[in-house]
C-alpha cells in the first residue's frame, strides 16, 4: 500500500526538527494532522545544505545549536501521536556518519514513510543502498525538474512506486521564485503513470497551491511556512493555504 495516493488532492507542511525548539516537532506535527496536512516532510538540520535556500538553511542552524540530531529526532518520532505519513528528508552524509543501516532501522521502527536524500542519485541508490532500502520495507522519493530525461523520469517513477516523485518547480534553490508551468508540471505527471507527483520549491500561497493541484498529486510547502512558524502565525498560514482543512470539515 502506498500511503501517498489519495483520491484528493494533496498539501504536505516541510518543517526542520528541532525548530524553533529543540522540543517543537511533537506539537508541530499534531498541529499539521489536525489542520489536514496529508503528509509531513521533517527536515534533518545539516550545517550545508545545499538544495535550500535562506530560511531553511537558518532553521537548521537554529535547530543545530538547539542540539538537535538524528538520535533525538528519532526518539520524537518514536513517541509522536500522529498518524499522519512522514517523510524525513536530509542529505546523505550525515545518514552514512550516521550509519545507513542503523537510520533505515530506526525509520522503520518509527514508521517512516519514505526519505528523500537530495544529494543521493539513482545511481548511487542502486549501486550501494537499494538493497538496504528493500530489507527495511523504506522506499525512497527522489528529485526531478521540468528538464529532467523523459525515461529518466519514467525509471524514477518505478522505483518510487511506493513513494512518490518530488518535482522541483524550477532550478532555484527552496524557497525561490518560480513560474509555474501547470502544462509541463502535467506531462511530467503523465510520465510518472500511477506513482504520485508533488510539486515543491516556491510555492506560497493558496494560488499556488491550487495551480500545482490543478496538474499534479498535490503541492509541498517549506520556506513560506517557516516563516510564519517564525512568527508564530503558522495556524493562520495553514488556515489560509489549505483549501479543506479539517477544522471546516
Amino acid at each position: 500500500m502506498n500511503p501517498f495516493i489519495k483520491s484528493k488532492k494533496q498539501l504536505s507542511i516541510f518543517i526542520t526538527a528541532g525548530y524553533p525548539k529543540l522540543e517543537s516537532l511533537p506539537k508541530q506535527l499534531e498541529l499539521l494532522e489536525n489542520e489536514g496536512v496529508d503528509f509531513i516532510e521533517v527536515g534533518i538540520p545539516f550545517s550545508d545544505p545545499m538544495a535550500d535556500g535562506r530560511v531553511i538553511q537558518e532553521t537548521s542552524t537554529v535547530a543545530l545549536n538547539n542540539g538537535m540530531n538524528l538520535d533525538i529526532l528519532f526518539e520524537q518520532l518514536s513517541s509522536r501521536s500522529t498518524s499522519v505519513p512522514i517523510v524525513l528528508m536530509g542529505y546523505l552524509n550525515p545518514v552514512i556518519a550516521y550509519g545507513m543501516e542503523r537510520f533505515l532501522e530506526n525509520c522503520e521502527s518509527v514508521g517512516v514513510a519514505s526519505v528523500i536524500l537530495p544529494d543521493m542519485s539513482v545511481e548511487i541508490y542502486e549501486r550501494f543502498y537499494q538493497k538496504q532500502f528493500e530489507n527495511y520495507g523504506i522506499t525512497p522519493a527522489f528529485l526531478i525538474t521540468p528538464t529532467t530525461n523523459p525515461e529518466r523520469v519514467q525509471h524514477i517513477a518505478k522505483l518510487c512506486v511506493r513513494s512518490f516523485v518530488y518535482l522541483v518547480s524550477s532550478n532555484a534553490t527552496t524557497g525561490g521564485l518560480s513560474n509555474f508551468n501547470q502544462e509541463q508540471f502535467s506531462k511530467m505527471k503523465s510520465l510518472c503513470g500511477t506513482t504520485p507527483l508533488f510539486v515543491g520549491f516556491g510555492i506560497k500561497t493558496k494560488d499556488d497551491v491550487q495551480k500545482v493541484q490543478s496538474c499534479v498529486d498535490g503541492a509541498i510547502i517549506g520556506s513560506a511556512y517557516l516563516k510564519a512558524v517564525a512568527k508564530n502565525e503558522e495556524l493562520d498560514f495553514l488556515r489560509k493555504i489549505n483549501p479543506m482543512p479539517s477544522y471546516q470539515q
